[in-house]
């Protein structure tokens, strides 16, 4: 059915087809600055609803769909169509923190205790009303989970509900990057009722492992976004249906399906036939093919992501990387030009440490540069100079337009010059996931995007410091023992507590020091090549969502 359905209206020229106009939504119209905000006056409009799904081609990175476990691009996307934060950020300015399910927020003068008044209107899809107990329960459970995003929630003390449209958060310790953290997807606000009563999630201490929920969330969602989620097939296909209960501004598509697409040619081809709307990774050397296509827009973006390269000296059978020689000797063998051609056809930046350009604490970074003669001679210092092979165990997958296969066939070619032989072994999600968590990988290749806006999380997930997952990582995951740099734990706090005119000196610290460790190396900055046909309006890059699906419109 789903078949017949899309060869009727969407064949191999996009059409316009709609069904009678309905007036639908309320526009919200809302814009802050600052530590507190206030919700505006609501604007009703007329929209008209297409009959048309949304097609949108990429290589999907699913690790989970339980807001308290997800942790992925897609995740991201998935969580801003399904579920909301208490605030958002401004589409055109990620400066500028917005109402969503918070009319306003405040945080104390020495940012340990945080204020958020919910706006009674928020909804949930099942019409039931968002209250602080949601909220409580949301964060308390994405703490206890301990997923990957739990670091987000790292200090705090207490999360209270006075009252039914109050939320306090406290913190042990100075976090000015609290406000920035709650517009993360991952922050999302659960429907507690439902998750408890038809899921049996469990937010209390120990639900890391008393919570068996995780596969309820790959069949239901419980928030209050757009979307809800219709089905998940694993290496297929995410499909979203409009929530006709929305309680914001109604979502233009009524369904979105997101395709499983690995190659990047094979989504080139998907968007020219007409057959997918959006395609999210393309690569920079197809874009010829699309000259003369009026029916579709590629348009280049700088972007906060990147790909890397990661050394885990304490992985099983990396104990040629525990000298720091070496580990210098493979950064510099690295031509990082060349990367940076070979992978986006140029379309990229160089970038100093795991706080990306554009970031607090990037700006006066040295970049990283190729020089051989230097890394023979560290190798030689090590008493590596013959050189040695190690594995480098990667996901099989195309991220931000670059193919982690070219990308590590490259550095397997460069690092010949010093005599490392990389043996390269590509494998599934899944399989990668598995193994760094349990042994750690020698060599890997992995990716990060924002999930906020403040450079703290770059800190806590690649820092040598308690709770990292790098530290973890590095040290050979839970077969070995976390790496720990004192002096990173101790410049992070000072960072969290600092006003804006000491906070960016403290963060260019930090990034020397998350340098110094070599364990992360950035390879590419790339942009972001924003494919969609060229009828969808409002598409864009969003440093805390990827995508904001219920933000896409058609041009009338």
């Amino acid at each position: 059915m789903k078949d017949v359905y899309q060869g009727l209206i969407r064949g191999k020229k996009r059409s316009k087809i709609a069904m009678a106009g309905i007036a639908l939504a309320a526009l919200v119209v809302a814009n802050c600055g600052g530590s507190t905000s206030s919700s505006t006056d609501t604007e009703v409009a007329a929209v008209e609803t297409p009959a048309r799904e949304l097609i949108v081609a990429r290589d999907m990175d699913i690790n989970s769909l339980d807001p308290a476990r997800t942790y992925c691009d897609t995740c991201q996307i998935y969580m801003a169509a399904a579920y909301e934060t208490l605030i958002g950020l401004d589409v055109n300015d990620p400066s500028i923190q917005i109402p969503r399910i918070a009319t306003s927020w405040e945080g104390n003068a020495d940012n340990t205790v945080f204020t958020f008044q919910l706006n009674p209107d928020a909804k949930f899809a099942d019409g039931s009303a968002i209250t602080s107990a949601d909220v409580k329960w949301s964060w308390e459970r994405l703490m206890n989970i301990k997923g990957s995003a739990s670091y987000f929630l790292d200090g705090v003390t207490s999360v209270e509900a006075p009252d039914a449209a109050t939320v306090v958060v406290t913190f042990s310790a100075a976090n000015s990057a609290f406000l920035a953290i709650v517009s993360s997807t991952y922050m999302s606000i659960v429907n507690s009722k439902v998750a408890t009563e038809e899921g049996s999630a469990i937010a209390a201490a120990g639900a890391d492992t008393t919570d068996l929920a995780e596969q309820w969330f790959f069949t239901h969602s419980a928030g209050s976004g757009p979307y809800t989620l219709e089905s998940y097939t694993e290496g297929d296909s995410l499909v979203l249906v409009r929530n006709e209960s929305y309680w914001g501004t109604p979502a233009v598509f009524p369904k979105v399906t997101i395709k499983q697409v690995k190659d990047a040619s094979a989504q080139l081809q998907l968007l020219q036939n007409g057959d997918a709307d959006i395609a999210m990774q393309l690569s920079f050397d197809s874009t010829s093919q699309l000259d003369g296509n009026a029916s579709v827009v590629a348009t280049p973006q700088d972007s906060y992501n990147y790909v890397y390269i990661a050394l885990s000296p304490g992985a099983k059978g990396a104990e040629n990387l525990k000298d720091p020689k070496v580990r210098e000797a493979i950064k510099l063998a690295i031509d990082y030009d060349g990367m940076i051609d070979i992978t986006v056809a140029g379309n990229g930046k160089k970038q100093a440490s795991p706080i990306p350009n554009g970031f607090t604490g990037s700006a006066d970074l040295a970049l990283p540069a190729q020089d051989i003669e230097k890394a023979k001679a560290l190798m030689a210092e090590a008493g590596k100079e013959a050189g040695f092979s190690i594995d480098a165990i990667f996901p099989n997958a195309n991220v931000y337009g670059v193919d982690f296969n070219v990308m590590m066939q490259k550095a397997q070619q460069d690092l010949k010059a010093i005599n490392i032989e990389l043996v390269l072994q590509p494998v599934e999600w899944a399989k990668w996931s598995e193994t760094i968590k349990a042994t750690g990988i020698p060599v890997t290749a992995v990716y990060f995007a924002p999930d906020h806006t403040d450079s703290s999380q770059y800190v806590q997930y690649f820092g040598m410091i308690e709770g990292s997952s790098w530290a973890t990582r590095a040290g050979g995951g839970a077969a070995g023992k976390p790496i720990a740099n004192a002096k990173e734990q101790e410049l992070l706090a000072k960072a969290l507590a600092a006003g804006a005119d000491t906070k960016s000196g403290l963060y260019s610290q930090l990034g020397q020091e998350l340098i110094n460790d070599l364990v992360i190396f950035p390879m590419v900055n790339p942009q972001l090549l924003l494919a969609y046909a060229s009828d969808i309006e409002g598409m864009h890059y969003s440093a805390c969502c990827n995508l904001e699906l219920g933000k896409l419109t058609l041009k009338k």
